[in-house]
């Protein structure tokens, strides 16, 4: 699944073709994705003008003239796809289409469709049933070692597990967990509540080094993520230990190899030497 580097990725490849331009017209070819695309959202969206694009955690955020905002949240697959002069003949898995006063068009495509298109007040965002619980920023200017050590208080899981949790810190997923903790050289399996002091000043630095380069880098592309111009995105060629179970260490000090853990019915992959 996309998780926030992939949707920042999407939102910054999305600007220059949306950000500011009216939408002409906006197609609808498939209503029923992970919940149902409004009924009103063409008439409420066609001749509005976007004036910003932004993301909370997972979610794309598209902002209109009327106060309105679509909520994008990609699932498993989705990806927007942006086309200069006419768009392409749709595909089979072409869900929704924007174009633009510009010519241009942004085109939504998810074949698993486990993501879905949704309209709200932006004044409601807050209370939207999808983001009313997500935790804090990790890449806000508010997030350190005392918002993350606030955050893990309490928490008596695993760490990595908690990381998960969106409700604790927004937008980091299995990836950028595992990761993270490599940085940090922090074990997986240590009690979330536990992590103090240098440890937990070490993973707060970690957890935006490792999202903010991923970004830069376009994402990770394990299989379906794409940036709107089409490219791969390019940090899975920097993973330290995800997806390398069997490898050696990149710490060329320890000596150790990378393991691979299941906790809450997903891949922890890790070196036991240098997390702790």
């Amino acid at each position: 699944m996309p998780e926030l580097p992939e949707v920042e990725t999407v939102r910054r490849g999305l600007e220059p073709a949306l950000l500011g331009r009216v939408l002409n017209r906006v197609s609808v070819r498939r209503r029923k994705l992970r919940i149902p695309i409004p009924d009103n959202f063409e008439a409420s969206l066609t001749g509005r003008r976007i004036t910003t694009l932004s993301r909370r955690a997972k979610f794309l955020l598209i902002h209109l003239d009327d106060g309105n905002c679509v909520i994008v949240h990609l699932g498993m697959s989705g990806r927007f796809l942006v086309h200069t002069g006419a768009p392409p003949e749709p595909g089979p898995h072409d869900h929704v289409i924007l174009e633009t006063d510009a010519g241009a068009s942004a085109c939504f495509n998810d074949p698993r469709r486990f993501g879905f298109v949704d309209l709200s007040p932006a004044s409601e965002l807050d209370s939207h049933r999808f983001l009313r619980r997500l935790g804090p920023e990790p890449l806000g200017n508010a997030f350190g070692p005392d918002l993350l050590g606030e955050r893990l208080a309490g928490r008596s899981g695993p760490i990595k597990t908690v990381l998960l949790d969106q409700s604790v810190v927004a937008g980091i997923g299995n990836i950028y967990a595992c990761e993270a903790l490599f940085r940090a050289g922090i074990s997986p399996r240590r009690k979330a509540s536990g992590i103090k002091g240098a440890r937990l000043k070490r993973l707060a630095a970690a957890i935006r080094d490792v999202l903010n380069e991923a970004i830069e880098a376009g994402g990770s592309s394990l299989r379906d993520h794409r940036q709107p111009s089409g490219e791969s995105g390019y940090f899975q060629h920097n993973f330290a230990v995800y997806g390398r179970e069997g490898e050696g260490c990149p710490d060329c000090d320890c000596g150790g190899r990378i393991r691979r853990l299941v906790q809450s019915g997903r891949s922890t992959f890790y070196c036991a030497r240098r997390q702790r």
